[in-house]
């Protein structure tokens, strides 16, 4: 079983480092980010992933895409 829970936009950054995180997010429409949450699943479930994780991506809001960055095998400190 996998499930996504809630997502974040994490898009203000400073030398890569995350300054911001707002949730829920509103960077992209609520279409896509159901879209980036099936395809969280869909990976788990791909590579059989069982514990806590947090996928992330890279959206691009003028053409509405959604491109995988990482599978991280641990919920992130900052969340």
């Amino acid at each position: 079983n996998a499930v996504a829970l809630n997502g974040r936009d994490c898009s203000v950054q400073r030398r890569h480092q995350k300054i911001i995180e707002e949730g829920p997010p509103t960077a992209a429409a609520p279409d896509v980010w159901d879209q980036m949450e099936k395809a969280a699943v869909a990976l788990a479930k791909a590579v059989g992933y069982a514990n806590a994780g947090t996928v992330e991506y890279l959206y691009s809001e003028p053409d509405q895409k959604f491109y995988f960055l990482e599978l991280n095998p641990r919920l992130q400190v900052e969340h």
